[in-house]
């Protein structure tokens, strides 16, 4: 984990922000999946939190060796995208670089799904389940996400992400095909 490449999107009058990072963290989402990569993380160099400020920001910064960066990038992921976003080259971690990890956070948003879920789970009926999910749906979430479709179910969804503390040591481990870990750190700089 001792190199990064960052992916700027461009500013475009037509696509906001939102869905143009949606897009690019969903193709490489896929392209993580069809590598069955598991050391390559990400992080949002300029996320902002905040109910109303919450943003990824417009940086992806990807973090894994050099030789699997340069395998990550000859493959064709960011087909559609090259025309959005602005392509640094790979370069090495800077020394004094802390670490963070970077991971998913999921939150009762209050979806049917999840209702009719807990309706069977607990024997009640759907109207009841969805009475009981009100109040904690209601909790406004600070932190940033992007909306993905996942490789295996195909479905959208909002990936809550979250950076933890900056810490002084790297911890090593294995990063899901989002590139987030829950134990695993990325270089933060």
């Amino acid at each position: 984990m001792d190199h990064y490449i960052d992916i700027r999107l461009r500013p475009d009058p037509d696509f906001p922000a939102a869905m143009l990072m949606g897009a690019l963290y969903s193709k490489l989402h896929r392209a993580l999946f069809d590598l069955e990569a598991n050391d390559i993380g990400v992080s949002f160099p300029d996320y902002k939190l905040g109910v109303r400020a919450r943003t990824p920001g417009d940086r992806l910064r990807l973090h894994a060796e050099q030789s699997r960066l340069e395998q990550l990038m000859v493959i064709s992921w960011l087909t559609g995208m090259r025309d959005h976003i602005t392509l640094a080259s790979i370069q090495a971690v800077p020394a004094d670089a802390k670490h963070r990890v970077v991971r998913r956070r999921q939150f009762n948003t209050g979806g049917p799904s999840r209702a009719r879920r807990y309706a069977q789970r607990h024997g009640i009926e759907f109207q009841e389940a969805q009475r009981l999910m009100e109040a904690p749906a209601a909790r406004q979430i600070a932190l940033p996400f992007v909306q993905v479709s996942s490789r295996s179910s195909g479905q959208r969804f909002a990936l809550f992400i979250e950076h933890g503390q900056p810490q002084s040591q790297p911890v090593a481990g294995s990063f899901n095909h989002y590139g987030l870990s829950s134990e695993a750190t990325v270089p933060w700089f």
